[in-house]
């Protein structure tokens, strides 16, 4: 049965009466939370312990007593023990006292030992290179080069080597698993590399931040340090070689060692920076070690 279209409810005017409902009729707990506190509870709990007479104070003297004892051993106990914390106090910090300067003693007699090792050093390195003076012949200056016993100066090279600035950053990458750490720090074979590739390309004396090298140098790591001849060098490394200064740095950065390295600072952020010097000087080695000698024979006697 078809009518006539009927018109919706106006929502505005109901006609029939609705119940009012409370803002918050949504958040009962929260309501029932703040309308009646924990503290009912508590009261409640406190009155039933109280009809029940397990309440409140000791109502016995013996239950006194004891409570009385227990109160005047925590209270000797504290007093104990603050006192023996005073009287400790002192003690404690004469020992530390005493421990630090024993160490500064320990710390100069140390230093005091370091620098006679090295006079010793330098008189030994004195003594070496006048015997190849004496008995070198003509030779004699030659070998003093080669050995690294005394010191030179020259045209050469200057290859400065330092570490990534993100270098305290950590991370793992491709060096990590070739035995390097991808921090960005420069390593013991980095630094073996680009020595050995100097030589290489025609280098004649070689140092790295004034520690000249040998043919008996060694490169070493301890943690992040890198040791030359047990000697710890920071960064950054200032490598000088005395050679044919543009030759020589044009050909160790073509050879494998100089591409390495523009490989490190392309990937790593290892910063680099090599350039021909007129005149580099180089210190002579600390120290010489003579491994083997034999005695020179005259020419016509056996």
């Amino acid at each position: 049965m078809c009518g006539m279209p009927q018109q919706p409810p106006d929502r505005s005017s109901p006609s029939r009466p609705v119940s009012q409902r409370r803002p918050d009729a949504s958040m009962s707990l929260l309501t029932n939370v703040m309308d009646h506190s924990l503290d009912d509870g508590y009261a409640e709990a406190a009155a039933r312990k109280k009809a029940e007479g397990s309440g409140g104070m000791p109502r016995t003297l013996r239950a006194k007593l004891g409570l009385a004892a227990g109160l005047v051993l925590a209270a000797l106990v504290v007093t104990v023990g603050a006192a023996q914390a005073r009287v400790a106090a002192p003690v404690v910090a004469k020992e530390r006292e005493e421990l630090i300067a024993r160490i500064d003693r320990e710390t100069d007699a140390a230093d005091k030992l370091e620098r006679q090792v090295d006079t010793l050093r330098n008189d030994v390195s004195d003594r070496q290179r006048e015997a190849l003076k004496k008995h070198g012949g003509d030779k004699g200056e030659l070998v003093g080069l080669l050995s690294g016993a005394t010191a030179v100066h020259g045209p050469g090279v200057k290859l400065v080597v330092d570490d990534a600035k993100e270098a305290d950053q950590g991370g793992g990458g491709p060096r990590e698993s070739a035995g390097f750490s991808d921090t960005g720090r420069v390593r013991d074979r980095d630094m073996q590399r680009v020595v050995n590739g100097l030589w290489q390309s025609g280098a004649e004396a070689v140092a790295i931040n004034g520690q000249r090298l040998t043919a008996l140098s060694a490169i070493r790591a301890a943690g992040d340090a890198i040791l030359v001849d047990n000697r710890p060098l920071v960064p950054p490394y200032t490598v000088l070689a005395v050679g044919d200064g543009q030759r020589l740095s044009t050909r160790f950065q073509n050879s494998p060692d100089g591409l390495y390295l523009h490989a490190l600072q392309e990937n790593f952020g290892i910063r680099t920076s090599i350039s021909a010097q007129d005149d580099v000087r180089l210190p002579a080695a600390p120290s010489v070690t003579v491994r083997t000698a034999q005695p020179r024979t005259e020419k016509g006697t056996s």
